[in-house]
């Protein structure tokens, strides 16, 4: 079943809010396996003040933070989280980043669960604009107390 979350459903299940809320709109939903979600970058993005003013680009480590945002409600919508406790993030490995982000763009990550333990979980994520690969990463999360 494929579903599709609002940002007030987001808000609902990830504790993070303005300026570090990274996704705007999830777009597809099949729990247990695959997440696709949206963020919109916009010029009143806070960051963008002090990260290249003169030509701004949104900071590699804030594309992966909105891929782990996305893996985050994932991971909630599989059961993961539902044990009452937050999804921290723990790593990350074969991150490469291919293009910029630029303001205007619409960046839509997708990831996928590789595994599903107890306390931990590994996905793989993917993220794009237009269709057009700007970063990649496999990204480790575990379940922590509040």
């Amino acid at each position: 079943m494929i579903k599709i979350y609002d940002i007030k459903k987001i808000l609902d299940i990830l504790p993070h809010r303005f300026p570090m809320l990274l996704i705007d709109r999830v777009l597809e939903l099949e729990p247990g396996k695959r997440i696709l979600a949206l963020k919109n970058v916009t010029i009143n993005e806070p960051f963008f003040q002090g990260h290249f003013p003169e030509d701004p680009i949104m900071p590699g480590v804030l594309i992966l933070e909105a891929m782990a945002q996305a893996g985050a409600v994932l991971a909630y919508e599989s059961s993961f989280q539902k044990k009452k406790g937050l999804l921290y993030f723990m790593g990350m490995d074969k991150v490469r980043f291919r293009r910029p982000v630029f303001v205007g763009d619409q960046l839509v990550s997708e990831l996928k669960i590789l595994k599903l333990r107890k306390k931990a979980l590994k996905m793989k994520g993917k993220a794009t604009i237009d269709g057009n690969l700007v970063a990649e990463a496999e990204l480790l999360a575990g379940l922590g107390e509040k």
